[in-house]
């Protein structure tokens, strides 16, 4: 199922995810950092992660990965960002 944002229209909402939906979220990174970052954060965006404790794992290149963790800001422990050659190792880590 592909993680979906507010203005793209792909995938599934992350939000609209439920308690025992889904065992961990993956996406990559431009997935949930807001177009209108005035009016949102990736705390917004991943709330429903976050409240129902949903691993949330995304994809970023090694080179990029502190950049993206600025980016992100303080999104909480459940979300982990890692390189696509890592990807199936942390996902597995979650299931």
């Amino acid at each position: 199922m592909p993680v979906a944002n507010t203005w793209d229209g792909h995938g599934k909402y992350v939000n609209h995810l439920s308690k025992g939906e889904v065992n961990v979220v993956v996406g990559y990174l431009h997935k949930v950092i807001p177009a209108e970052q005035d009016r949102t954060k990736a705390t917004d965006l991943l709330f429903a992660c976050k409240n129902f404790d949903i691993p949330v794992v995304l994809v970023v290149s090694m080179s990029h990965r502190e950049k993206a963790k600025k980016m992100l800001g303080d999104v909480g422990s459940n979300v982990h960002v890692t390189a696509p050659e890592d990807l199936e190792a942390e996902i597995r880590k979650h299931l």
